[in-house]
């Protein structure tokens, strides 16, 4: 009769604690990156009444099986359905990820690495990309040794708006290219001549405009060409100054040389910078002392500072810039010129740079992050890091969306491992959801709660039969 009553009881525990399982899993539908648990249970131990015999030739009797009494029900696991994907929610947020494949971010709050679905990260005041709960998030910096590539060693937390990743240094242009058409009937290549606004860096970042004189070279009587005379009228800086001594000595044109005096003006006259084109087809034919059969595209202009050494100058490359005029022609269209200057060759390298302020950051699928600064560059500032387990059912939830490495789950290395080892990737400005299936655990929650009803049953049909027994005195 006891047992019976011991036995209900048993079915009462194991099914309320069911029913706390999924209670959890229904509070945490919308949790970020939550783990729905399911619930097994087993029968406990048997009381044997009588064993079990074998059959006996001799007596001729046959075998009987064991009499046994079972006595109840106990909880045999409470497991997280680590494999199953949870929904995607879009956020369009720069930070957020989602991991496709079953790794697992690695994040730390200084006392250990613990593991996370929740990709929901930003960045904390100091600069690092972290968890809105505190955490940092763990991966790889670039190689000291190249900076292009990743260092995939111990894992640490990722710098993004550290000083050291605030700005990239700047780049002195070394090549400008000119393009456009000059028109002999403008009127503006006589006299003066015809003004070309030239931008350019220094190797500090800062910015100047040259202005270049092009007069047509009437004295030229090269049979089918026509010539015209470049010169340095004047350089200015960012705000429209002119440059004076104290920072340029002076400026060599091809093999002319033009002086700057401490009020900024430039003296020097233009003989051998020039450019040719066919008269009669305006094609261009060369610079300098160039030739149609022997061109020359290209003009340097080599600008010499105060701060000048032998291997180190602010201009250039050893103080020179290399102007392109190749794509130049000399066409009659409107009576116009329309000469524009561009920074860098026409193969767009060695335009320079200004300094680069961090403007904004993107994560490929991989996991490596990428600092967009606003002079153009970008920078490999880390890679996120993953963590995977043999068993990840075998991690211990300590709450907060994280997981802890247990003995059944097996070691974090310290290291990680890159996402896409395993087929995986991280999708950006998407969160993983929890892998609730509410329409599971309401199915659960009615067989769990007739479980649990009927159990009762048990108690209160054992309490009625223990009244009988009582009532046989009366």
């Amino acid at each position: 009769m006891m047992r019976s009553l011991y036995s209900g009881v048993s079915g009462l525990k194991v099914h309320q604690t069911k029913m706390d399982v999924i209670g959890n899993n229904i509070a945490n539908v919308n949790t970020i990156g939550f783990k729905a648990s399911t619930v097994q249970f087993s029968d406990v131990f048997y009381q044997t009444t009588q064993s079990a015999s074998g059959a006996n030739a001799l007596t001729g009797t046959a075998g009987t099986n064991a009499k046994q009494i079972g006595l109840g029900a106990t909880l045999s696991s409470i497991t997280a359905s680590m494999s199953t994907q949870g929904g995607s929610q879009r956020t369009d947020n720069a930070t957020d990820l989602m991991i496709t494949g079953n790794a697992f971010f690695v994040v730390n709050n200084g006392n250990g690495n613990y593991f996370t679905k929740n990709g929901s990260f930003t960045i904390d005041g100091s600069g690092y990309l972290a968890t809105e709960s505190g955490y940092y998030v763990m991966g790889w910096s670039p190689d000291p040794d190249d900076p292009n590539k990743i260092k995939q060693d111990t894992v640490n937390k990722i710098a993004i708006q550290t000083p050291e990743n605030s700005t990239t240094p700047p780049e002195a242009t070394t090549d400008v290219t000119l393009k456009g058409n000059i028109d002999k009937t403008d009127s503006n290549l006589t006299g003066d001549g015809y003004i070309i606004s030239s931008e350019f860096f220094d190797s500090l970042g800062n910015s100047y405009t040259a202005k270049l004189s092009l007069v047509a070279d009437t004295a030229a009587t090269t049979a089918g060409e026509n010539q015209y005379k470049i010169s340095l009228v004047g350089i200015n800086d960012s705000t429209g100054k002119a440059v004076t001594s104290a920072l340029m000595t002076n400026v060599t044109i091809g093999t002319d040389s033009y002086t700057i005096d401490a009020d900024g003006k430039i003296t020097g006259t233009a003989t051998s910078a020039t450019v040719k084109f066919d008269a009669n087809t305006g094609a261009f034919i060369s610079t300098g002392t160039g030739t149609a059969a022997a061109p020359i595209n290209t003009l340097d202009i080599k600008i010499t500072s105060t701060s000048d050494t032998t291997d180190n100058t602010l201009f250039g490359d050893k103080g020179i810039i290399t102007y392109d005029l190749s794509s130049i022609t000399q066409y009659s269209t409107t009576g116009n010129c329309s000469i524009s200057s561009s920074k860098g060759s026409l193969e767009n390298i060695g335009a320079g740079k200004k300094v680069g302020n961090l403007s904004g950051i993107s994560i490929q699928q991989d996991g490596k992050i990428y600092g967009s600064y606003d002079n153009g560059t970008s920078k490999l500032l880390g890679q996120i890091a993953v963590a995977t387990f043999s068993n990840p059912s075998g991690l211990e939830a300590v709450g907060g969306s994280l997981f802890a490495a247990t003995q059944n789950s097996g070691e974090f290395d310290g290291k990680g491992v890159d996402v896409t080892q395993d087929g995986g990737k991280f999708s950006t400005g998407v969160l993983e959801m929890s892998n609730v299936d509410l329409s599971a655990e309401f199915t659960n929650m009615i067989t769990t709660q007739r479980g649990f009803q009927a159990n009762s049953r048990i108690i209160t049909t054992s309490d009625t039969l223990l009244e009988e027994l009582i009532n046989l005195k009366r």
